[in-house]
């Protein structure tokens, strides 16, 4: 065979070569399943019905001040709590008659304590803790919580905490005998945290391995994201198992072949991905100007015109006074008043076509040269026409 003959041959084999390559690639694409643009898993969206954090509070004393801590004239409960916990510990310091002794400590300070209890959290482990003053104290920094039992809604103690206090802020001020000086502050002196500073006494019953159906509970109801959920939980376990019961909830029977293994049905189930559907909606913080508005937002035909008149008056004086070496003539300082009226004209009025879009709106009213704050008016203005398709929300 010439060398021209084997060429070709293999340069037809290649190209074979390339073309099966390029069919099982094209292939394996489109054996992929969409994904839609903008989705989401489901362990995103929602949470399981049953799988919750409860928050625990309490009540206690913070100790070793330095001279920081509650006036016990102003703050009665701090006294008390005192005494009380002197009297548990075996020290009595009421005189005869039961009147309480005069005590005066300026390193103590009555605070609140504040926690969050994980689900599923087991007895022994620890949990981080938050601490605030409630006195008249000037700072916690350096203080120690005695043992303190926090509480949750039900009144049951789930777990005690105890333990110095870090992440305190400080102040620093000076000043003049006017008073007037500097002060410098970083974080917030009268509250602080404890790391692992509680440890859970008490766990929450809840058995998830053996149960029959679950609920997911959408972060954001809306009725097509729940319908898609459904649906896309259906498509994977391949039976209609799963249905949306209400626009923030979808019920869904554990399979046969996952009975007794609720937490890997859960681990496969919030990995798919669903697109979440949302309202035509415009949030606006009044406070600041700050402006969202959802893609869906329609604007129907409108014209938008915007300017206001403004009336400018600069005043400049100015010292006259006569010629050098003159005898007569007085110095003076004569005013000189500058009035400048804006009308507006340069505003232009925009209309806006039936149906446009979040971007066309946004690049229509900019380029009338409005600020974020007039762009509040407008689009309240327009929502009072009927001519937005969403609601506004005021912040």
């Amino acid at each position: 065979m010439s060398r021209i003959a084997k060429a070709q041959a293999a340069s037809s084999t290649a190209i074979r070569a390339f073309a099966l390559a390029a069919g099982l690639v094209a292939a394996t694409i489109l054996a992929m399943p969409p994904v839609a643009y903008g989705a989401s898993r489901i362990k995103d969206i929602a949470d399981y019905e049953g799988v919750r954090d409860n928050l625990l509070v309490g009540y206690g004393l913070v100790v070793g001040l330095a001279g920081t801590g509650d006036d016990l004239t102003n703050a009665p409960f701090t006294k008390e709590s005192l005494v009380a916990m002197l009297e548990r510990l075996g020290v009595n310091i009421r005189e005869q008659g039961g009147t309480i002794a005069t005590v005066k400590p300026k390193n103590v300070a009555a605070v609140m304590v504040t926690a969050t209890l994980p689900a599923f959290s087991r007895q022994g482990t620890r949990l981080d803790v938050s601490v605030a003053a409630m006195g008249d104290a000037k700072s916690l920094e350096g203080g120690t919580l005695l043992v303190t039992p926090l509480v949750g809604a039900d009144g049951e103690i789930y777990a005690v905490a105890q333990g110095g206090l870090a992440g305190v802020g400080f102040t620093a001020s000076g000043g003049g005998t006017t008073g007037a000086g500097s002060s410098v502050r970083k974080g917030i002196p009268t509250t602080g945290k404890i790391a692992n500073g509680a440890i859970i006494e008490r766990e929450l019953p809840f058995e998830m391995a053996h149960l029959e159906s679950v609920k997911l509970s959408l972060r954001n109801p809306d009725l097509t994201t729940a319908n898609r959920t459904a649906q896309a939980v259906n498509a994977f376990l391949g039976s209609a198992v799963a249905r949306p019961t209400d626009p923030s909830t979808v019920q869904i029977v554990v399979p046969p072949d996952y009975r007794g293994n609720v937490v890997g049905l859960l681990t496969d189930i919030e990995q798919l991905k669903v697109e979440p559907d949302q309202i035509a909606k415009i949030v606006i913080d009044d406070a600041t100007g700050t402006i969202v508005m959802g893609e869906n937002v329609r604007i129907s035909t409108v014209a938008v015109a915007q300017g206001q008149l403004t009336v400018r008056i600069t005043e400049t004086p100015q010292v006259s006074q006569p010629s050098p070496f003159s005898t007569t003539g007085d110095t003076t300082v004569v005013d000189r008043t500058d009035i400048e009226v804006d009308e507006g004209q340069g505003k232009k009025l925009m209309v806006v076509p039936h149906g446009v879009t979040l971007q066309d709106l946004v690049t229509g009213l900019n380029a009338l040269g409005i600020s974020p704050r007039d762009l509040i008016a407008i689009l309240q203005t327009i929502k009072a026409a009927g001519a937005i398709q969403a609601d506004i929300e005021v912040m």
